[in-house]
C-alpha cells in the first residue's frame, strides 16, 4: 500500500530537498541548517497559514492523492456470454437487436416529482469559488445541454458584490445567481436535468430559498451537511482589504481578522495577500431537519434534496433515516478522497470515510430500511469519480437504491479546457496535446457538427467550454453503454450486485461483493454436473 506521505506536494507547491524521507513526518531525513528549501515546514516558516490551501488561489482544483487501502480498483465489471435484460418490450435478445447503440443510460430520480437525466452524472457543487464563478457558463451550458442536472453551491448569493439586502438582511436581489439561474435555463431540455440550490447555514439567514423560489422559480432545493473534500463549512480567499471587510459585515467568518489594526498593517506591508472567507459549521437534529424540508415544501420547492460528507456511520444513519422519514428526492453521500477548489490540504488528505468504504455502510443501512418496507430515497453516490467504469461499479454496488454519481473535477476540466482551447485558438497558440486534431474548433471538437444539427447556427455562439462538457459526457455515456452491453444490461435498473467482483478478499469483506473465486461458483459446479441450462 501506498500511502502518500506529508509535508511535500506539488498542490503546495513543495518539495523535499533530499530523496530519503521519514515516511511518517514527511521531513528529510537529514535536515540540514542552512536548507533553502522547499517542504512545507520550511515554507510555512515564513508563509505560515497561507501553507493550508492549494494554491494560488481561483486557478486550480485539488484532489486528495491518498492510496487508501481498499478502493473501486478493488472490483472488476463481471461479463457474460449470453442474455439480453432490459430491452424494450418486444425487441428480442439476439445479436441483431441486443447491441451496444441500443442500451439505454438515462436514470431518473426523485419521490414524486422525479428527474430524469441522460446520462446517471450530475455536477458537484459549484458555488462562491473563483473557478465555479468565472467559468459558470461552460459548465451550466454544458450541463443543460448534455441533459444532466447541475449543482449550484452555497454562498453564491452572500458573496455577491452586488447583493441586495432588505431591511430584514434578506436577499432582495443576487445578479450573479439570476445570472447562474438563467444561463442553465437557456438550454435545459425539459424533463432531463434540473438546477439544485444550495444552502448552508449562511444561505439560510439570508434567505436564499425564498429567493430563488420566489424570484428565480427554482424548483429543487439542496441542504447541505457537509463534502468529502472537508469536514468544516466553504471557503474562499479574497485578496482586498476592502472585500474582506464587506464579507465581514455581511456575517461570514473572515480570517485574519481585517478589523484587526495589526492584520491591517500586514495587509498594507503586503505580507498578508488574501483573507479567507469562511461558512459556520452546522449543528443537525431531527426536528430542525424535518421542519426546514417542511419550509422549504411549503415555500414553493418540488423536490428536497440532501448532501452530506464523509462523516461517520452514524451521522450517514442519521442522512438515511431522516431523509426516508422526510422522503426526500435525492441523497447524496459524499466520500474522502475526492477534491474541491479551496479545501484545507492536510484535512482533504486525511480526514473522513472514504468513499468505498462509505458506500458499503449505505448499502448496509438502506438495506435495513428496505427490509422493514420504509421509504429509501435514491442515492447519489459522490468522491473522486471520473471515468464510465467508476458509474458502473458505484451503481452495481448500490443497486437497486444508487441512481446516480455525482462528479467533481471530472466535470469541471472540459469546461476548462474548451475555454482554453477557444483562446488557444484566437492567439494561434495552440498546444502540441490539441493541434494534431486541427486549427479550428470544427476540427477539433467531435461533437460540433452533431451540436449544430440540433442547435443550428446557434452552436456558434455556445462557450466552448460547454461543447467541452458535452464531449466528455458523450465520452461516458458511449463508454457506459459499451460496459453495460458487456455484462447485458440494456438499462440501467437492471444492473446488479452480481455484476461486480471482489479482487481481494479484504475488498469482499467490506463490501459484501463476492470474492472472484467464488462469484457464480454455485452456477459453475451446476454445469459442471449437467444440471444448468442456458435459456
Amino acid at each position: 500500500m501506498n500511502l502518500q506521505r506529508p509535508n511535500s506536494n506539488d498542490v503546495s507547491q513543495t518539495e523535499n530537498r533530499s530523496l530519503n524521507v521519514v515516511p511518517q513526518s514527511g521531513l528529510c531525513t537529514r535536515c540540514i541548517d542552512g536548507c533553502k528549501g522547499n517542504c512545507e515546514v520550511f515554507k510555512a516558516s515564513f508563509r505560515g497559514r497561507e501553507v493550508i490551501y492549494p494554491g494560488p488561489f481561483g486557478t486550480l482544483t485539488a484532489g486528495g492523492d491518498k492510496e487508501y487501502p481498499v478502493d473501486y480498483s478493488h472490483l472488476n465489471i463481471m461479463g457474460y456470454a449470453f442474455g439480453a435484460d432490459g430491452l424494450p418490450e418486444g425487441v428480442p435478445g439476439d445479436p441483431d437487436h441486443a447491441i451496444v447503440p441500443k442500451v439505454n443510460t438515462e436514470t431518473c430520480v426523485g419521490y414524486e416529482n422525479k428527474v430524469k437525466m441522460r446520462v446517471p452524472v450530475f455536477t458537484g457543487a459549484l458555488g462562491s469559488t473563483d473557478i465555479a464563478k468565472n467559468n459558470w457558463g461552460h459548465f451550466a451550458v454544458g450541463a443543460a445541454i448534455s441533459g444532466i442536472s447541475l449543482v449550484c453551491g452555497e454562498n453564491v448569493c452572500g458573496i455577491d458584490p452586488e447583493l441586495e439586502l432588505d431591511s430584514h438582511g434578506k436577499v432582495k436581489n443576487a445578479p450573479d445567481m439570476k445570472r447562474r439561474v438563467n444561463t442553465y435555463r437557456r438550454y435545459h431540455e425539459d424533463p432531463y436535468g434540473d438546477i439544485l440550490v444550495q444552502m448552508n447555514v449562511e444561505d439560510t439567514r439570508f434567505g436564499v430559498a425564498e429567493y430563488v423560489i420566489e424570484q428565480l422559480g427554482v424548483t429543487t432545493m439542496e441542504l447541505k451537511w457537509g463534502q468529502g473534500a472537508k469536514c468544516i463549512g466553504g471557503e474562499i480567499k479574497v485578496s482586498t482589504l476592502e472585500r474582506a471587510l464587506e464579507l465581514q459585515k455581511r456575517g461570514y467568518i473572515v480570517t485574519p481578522d481585517p478589523s484587526n489594526h495589526a492584520i491591517q498593517a500586514a495587509f498594507k506591508d503586503g505580507a498578508i495577500k488574501e483573507f479567507e472567507r469562511h461558512s459556520r459549521l452546522g449543528f443537525i437534529s431531527q426536528e430542525a431537519f424535518m421542519l426546514e424540508v417542511e419550509r422549504l415544501r411549503k415555500l414553493g420547492a418540488k423536490r428536497v434534496t440532501l448532501k452530506t460528507g464523509a462523516y461517520s456511520m452514524r451521522e450517514l444513519a442519521m442522512a438515511i433515516k431522516w431523509s426516508s422519514d422526510a422522503k426526500i428526492d435525492m441523497l447524496t453521500i459524499d466520500g474522502a478522497g475526492g477534491g474541491t477548489g479551496m479545501s484545507p490540504w492536510r484535512m482533504m488528505e486525511e480526514w473522513g470515510v472514504p468513499t468505498f468504504y462509505l458506500q458499503s455502510m449505505a448499502n448496509e443501512l438502506c438495506g435495513m430500511l428496505a427490509a422493514s418496507g420504509a421509504y429509501v430515497p435514491d442515492i447519489a453516490i459522490g468522491g473522486g469519480f471520473s471515468t464510465e467504469d467508476h458509474i458502473f461499479k458505484v451503481l452495481a454496488m448500490g443497486a437497486p437504491h444508487t441512481k446516480a454519481v455525482c462528479m467533481g473535477r471530472a466535470l469541471m476540466i472540459p469546461g476548462m479546457v474548451g475555454k482554453n482551447i477557444g483562446e488557444w485558438i484566437s492567439g494561434n497558440k495552440l498546444p502540441k496535446s490539441v493541434a494534431p486534431f486541427g486549427k479550428t474548433k470544427e476540427e477539433i471538437f467531435v461533437c460540433y457538427e452533431e451540436l449544430r444539427a440540433r442547435y443550428g447556427d446557434e452552436v456558434d455562439e455556445f462557450p466552448l467550454g460547454a461543447i467541452g462538457v458535452f464531449s466528455f459526457i458523450q465520452k461516458l455515456q458511449v463508454g457506459l453503454q459499451q460496459l453495460m452491453a458487456g455484462a447485458r444490461h440494456f438499462r440501467l435498473d437492471t444492473i446488479n450486485r452480481n455484476d461486480l467482483a471482489a479482487l481481494t478478499e479484504e475488498a469482499a469483506k467490506i463490501s459484501g461483493i463476492p470474492y472472484i473465486m467464488d462469484a457464480y461458483r454455485e452456477d459453475a459446479m451446476a454445469v459442471m454436473n449437467g444440471y444448468a441450462r442456458v435459456s
